[in-house]
């Protein structure tokens, strides 16, 4: 009953145990993808731009870029052992590893398929959320100190941020109107007869 129920797509389940401390998806569909594009955010959302859960965070300020899942666990591991004083802090990752890398050799001839599986990956625009500290009050000198080293630790600019802090569109930040929007339109369409 419930195979049929079931899309027929075949679905690949990651051999050995899912450790705590990897960062993979628990169920993919092809082990081998296209390698894409960092996407650039051109149509006007602000989408995980601003914090979510906590009340510090990091964004990517430079270019897009690819993390790998190890240096995503490295950053966290980072701000983990900062905030470790603070009894119930969290660490809260907005962006998670679920593309996968396959590599071909060094000097290998063209053709005989596409390379094997070496990691796991994701692609992050710019603008995006990438960490954010809570759940308990964090002094700021703490949050800005612990989010930094993460920042070091991984392969583009980032920009410490508040819940003030305004959205962002791509490099852009958005600033909110400074004119109330009216809902009634006050001019009124002439046609020439």
């Amino acid at each position: 009953m419930w195979p049929s129920l079931w899309p027929s797509l075949p679905r690949v389940q990651l051999g050995g145990i899912r450790f705590r401390s990897q960062l993979a998806p628990r169920q993919i569909q092809n082990v081998k993808r296209h390698k894409g594009r960092i996407p650039i955010p051109t149509g006007g959302s602000t989408r995980g731009t601003t914090l979510a859960f906590g009340d510090w965070g990091i964004r990517i300020k430079g270019m897009g870029v690819r993390f790998t899942a190890k240096q995503l666990m490295t950053a966290e591991e980072v701000i983990k052992r900062n905030i470790k004083v603070v009894k119930g802090a969290k660490v809260y990752l907005r962006v998670f590893p679920d593309i996968p890398v396959c590599i071909k050799g060094n000097e290998t001839r063209m053709g005989k398929g596409k390379g094997t599986f070496e990691f796991w990956a994701t692609r992050v625009p710019t603008g995006r959320v990438i960490f954010e500290i809570g759940g308990t009050p964090i002094r700021e000198e703490l949050a800005r100190e612990a989010l930094r080293q993460a920042a070091d630790k991984l392969p583009t600019t980032f920009e410490f941020i508040t819940r003030q802090s305004l959205p962002r569109l791509g490099s852009m930040v958005v600033q909110p109107s400074s004119c109330p929007v009216s809902t009634t339109s006050t001019a009124t369409a002439v046609h020439p007869s």
